[in-house]
Protein backbone atom coordinates (compact mmCIF):
# COMPACT_ATOMS: atom_id res chain seq x y z
CA UNK A 1 0.00 0.00 0.00
CA UNK A 2 1.60 2.66 -0.74
CA UNK A 3 0.94 6.61 0.16
CA UNK A 4 -0.31 7.52 -3.24
CA UNK A 5 -3.01 4.89 -2.90
CA UNK A 6 -4.18 6.38 1.01
CA UNK A 7 -4.28 9.86 -0.52
CA UNK A 8 -7.02 8.40 -3.25
CA UNK A 9 -8.62 6.98 -1.20
CA UNK A 10 -8.54 9.63 1.74
CA UNK A 11 -9.94 11.80 -1.45
CA UNK A 12 -12.84 9.64 -2.41
CA UNK A 13 -13.79 9.95 1.53
CA UNK A 14 -13.83 13.45 1.26
CA UNK A 15 -16.13 13.50 -1.54
CA UNK A 16 -18.61 10.87 -0.86
CA UNK A 17 -19.04 12.71 2.84
CA UNK A 18 -19.42 16.06 0.79
CA UNK A 19 -21.83 14.44 -1.23
CA UNK A 20 -23.98 12.95 1.13
CA UNK A 21 -24.04 16.13 3.69
CA UNK A 22 -24.75 18.58 0.31
CA UNK A 23 -27.53 15.79 -0.42
CA UNK A 24 -29.16 15.87 3.25
CA UNK A 25 -28.90 19.70 3.47
CA UNK A 26 -30.91 20.68 -0.02
CA UNK A 27 -34.63 20.48 -0.03
CA UNK A 28 -36.04 17.64 -1.17
CA UNK A 29 -40.07 17.30 -1.66
CA UNK A 30 -41.52 14.56 0.36
CA UNK A 31 -42.21 12.01 -2.00
CA UNK A 32 -38.76 12.23 -2.90
CA UNK A 33 -37.58 11.88 0.93
CA UNK A 34 -36.79 7.69 0.51
CA UNK A 35 -34.68 8.36 -2.58
CA UNK A 36 -32.36 10.60 -0.81
CA UNK A 37 -32.27 8.50 2.32
CA UNK A 38 -31.69 5.65 -0.01
CA UNK A 39 -29.13 8.03 -2.05
CA UNK A 40 -27.13 8.58 1.61
CA UNK A 41 -26.92 5.10 3.13
CA UNK A 42 -25.40 3.79 -0.30
CA UNK A 43 -22.91 6.54 0.06
CA UNK A 44 -22.44 5.56 3.26
CA UNK A 45 -22.09 1.46 1.81
CA UNK A 46 -19.20 3.41 -0.84
CA UNK A 47 -17.71 5.15 1.89
CA UNK A 48 -17.01 2.36 4.33
CA UNK A 49 -16.04 -0.23 1.41
CA UNK A 50 -12.76 2.13 0.69
CA UNK A 51 -11.91 2.57 4.38
CA UNK A 52 -12.07 -1.68 4.27
CA UNK A 53 -10.13 -2.30 0.84
CA UNK A 54 -8.11 0.93 0.97
CA UNK A 55 -6.72 1.74 4.67
CA UNK A 56 -7.26 -1.64 6.03
CA UNK A 57 -5.76 -3.05 3.20
CA UNK A 58 -8.02 -6.07 2.11
CA UNK A 59 -7.89 -5.20 -1.13
CA UNK A 60 -4.77 -7.81 -1.06
CA UNK A 61 -7.11 -10.12 0.53
CA UNK A 62 -9.54 -11.01 -2.46
CA UNK A 63 -11.18 -13.80 -0.21
CA UNK A 64 -11.74 -11.50 3.19
CA UNK A 65 -12.32 -8.62 0.83
CA UNK A 66 -15.46 -10.45 -0.61
CA UNK A 67 -16.29 -12.05 2.37
CA UNK A 68 -16.44 -8.78 4.46
CA UNK A 69 -18.05 -7.14 1.13
CA UNK A 70 -21.19 -9.10 1.10
CA UNK A 71 -21.55 -9.28 4.58
CA UNK A 72 -21.61 -5.44 4.46
CA UNK A 73 -24.00 -5.02 1.38
CA UNK A 74 -26.90 -7.49 3.14
CA UNK A 75 -26.59 -5.42 6.61
CA UNK A 76 -26.74 -2.18 4.09
CA UNK A 77 -29.90 -3.83 2.60
CA UNK A 78 -31.41 -5.05 5.61
CA UNK A 79 -30.67 -1.18 6.80
CA UNK A 80 -32.09 0.07 3.28
CA UNK A 81 -35.29 -2.47 3.82
CA UNK A 82 -36.19 -1.07 7.51
CA UNK A 83 -35.63 2.42 6.17
CA UNK A 84 -38.51 1.83 3.19
CA UNK A 85 -40.48 -0.07 5.65
CA UNK A 86 -42.78 3.35 6.68
CA UNK A 87 -42.99 4.36 2.78
CA UNK A 88 -44.65 0.51 1.73
CA UNK A 89 -46.91 0.30 4.36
Amino acid sequence: MTGETLIKAWIALILLSIGSALLSLWQIPQEWKFVAGATILTLAWLKARVILLRYLGLAEAPFWARGFGISLALFCLLLLGLYLVPVIF
